[in-house]
């Protein structure tokens, strides 16, 4: 009797296991048809259809792995864009992209500077055409300067007779920026009318340049990147085409940018016939008098810009950064710029001013000297004053370890 209870017994527990075993590769088999290629919609996961969303945009932020684990066994699968690091959500930052076509034949550079302009009216206490005019020049500036060396700089003078006394903007290959403007408060008239006539001077320069490189021509219509880009055209035949605007209410800056389209040596006819249907799409899509304006206003980016001017050419991306305000003013420019004065000059100076000071014209940082102080920091100087490159520190050591001839 026993034994055959211990029969029964068995078959019972094999039994049990059997349906055990059954339970658990039908469980298995149902994830398996949830897996990230068979997956149901979205909208029949309940709650866990919040948490699949949220790892899918944060995975656009991570580059270890195509696949995130979600929830358990659970995997979604992302693909990485290419392109994330270069993508600038409604301009909210400042930047600088440029890219290539895959043939190598055409460069094309996009900046927005919205934030930099409003910094620079505030620091300059600008109103809306001298803003408007060092916008347009700034932008310029920072295009032309997209890719050369990191010490190499570009400045940008518009020499002109109108009320606005001219601009002057500066940038190099790090993209830091610094300007001004002559008369920062205007009031309203056309930016044509506030430049008037005069030259448009460009300098390149770098450290170990033994002299800059300098070209000038005539103002031809007074809105600045038209001017820049006949010289770009004249004095450095360069075929290429160049926009900067900005988009200005009140003491506000609500967009400010523009393109520098570049055609390079040996390019296939067909690319640049390209760029060119190209490039009307972008201004039908802009639909405004002001290129870019309109569409930064909208939101579009500076790779979106790229990807419409090379669509169908294979785009690369070549860089990009973040551009920033850089003053290299210090209380030292302005000793040495009294030094380069006669020195009854700056006696006849001393007694009638109580102090000397200056203000800087690009970041307007206001530096003060009493009589006492000057006087003594003359009689100890050393060295020209017009050398420049070096610190005064360094022009003192240089001279007193000099040999004597």
């Amino acid at each position: 009797m026993k034994e055959g209870t211990n029969k029964t017994g068995t078959i019972i527990s094999v039994a049990l296991i059997t349906m055990l075993l059954q339970a658990v590769f039908t469980n298995a088999f149902n994830v398996a048809r949830h897996t990230p290629f068979q997956r149901p919609p979205l909208a029949s996961c309940g709650p866990t259809r919040r948490r699949i969303q949220v790892a899918a945009s944060i995975r656009l932020f991570s580059s270890d792995s195509d696949i995130n684990t979600v929830e358990g066994n659970e995997k979604v699968e992302n693909k990485t864009d290419p392109l994330e690091e270069y993508r600038n959500k409604s301009n909210r930052r400042d930047q600088v992209f440029s890219a290539i076509s895959g043939d190598g034949g055409i460069k094309v550079t996009v900046c927005t500077i919205r934030n930099l302009v409003n910094d620079f009216m505030i620091q300059q206490t600008m109103t809306q055409v001298p803003s408007e005019a060092l916008g347009r020049t700034m932008t310029c500036a920072l295009l032309m300067a997209n890719g050369i060396q990191d010490e190499q700089v570009v400045q940008i003078t518009i020499k002109s007779d109108g009320p606005l006394r001219g601009v002057v903007g500066i940038a190099n290959g790090k993209g830091e920026l610094r300007g001004y403007v002559g008369t920062p408060a205007l009031g309203e008239m056309p930016l044509t009318e506030a430049v008037g006539k005069g030259l448009v001077q460009i300098v390149k320069n770098h450290p170990a340049w033994p002299r800059p490189y300098n070209g000038i021509t005539a103002i031809r219509h007074g809105d600045i990147d038209r001017d820049v880009g006949i010289y770009l055209a004249e004095s450095e035949q360069r075929s290429c085409a160049l926009a900067a605007a900005t988009s200005i209410n009140g003491i506000l800056c609500n967009a400010a940018g523009g393109y520098l389209i570049e055609q390079l040596p040996d390019v296939d006819p067909n690319v640049v016939q390209q760029v060119e249907q190209n490039l009307a799409k972008l201004v039908e899509m802009d639909g405004g008098e002001k290129l870019p304006t309109n569409l930064l206003l909208n939101g579009v980016t500076p790779l979106e810009i790229v990807e419409t001017i090379l669509a169908g050419l294979d785009m690369q991306p070549l860089q990009q950064m973040e551009p920033t305000l850089s003053c290299e003013c210090n209380e030292e420019r302005l000793f040495r710029a009294l030094r380069m004065l006669p020195r009854e000059e700056v006696e006849d100076i001393l007694e009638k001013e109580e102090e000397i000071s200056a203000r800087c014209h690009f970041c307007g940082t206001e530096y003060r000297m009493t009589p006492p102080e000057l006087r003594k920091r003359l009689d100890e100087a050393k060295g020209d004053p017009t050398r420049i490159g070096k610190t005064w520190e360094e022009v003192v050591d240089d001279e007193e370890t000099e040999p004597s001839k």
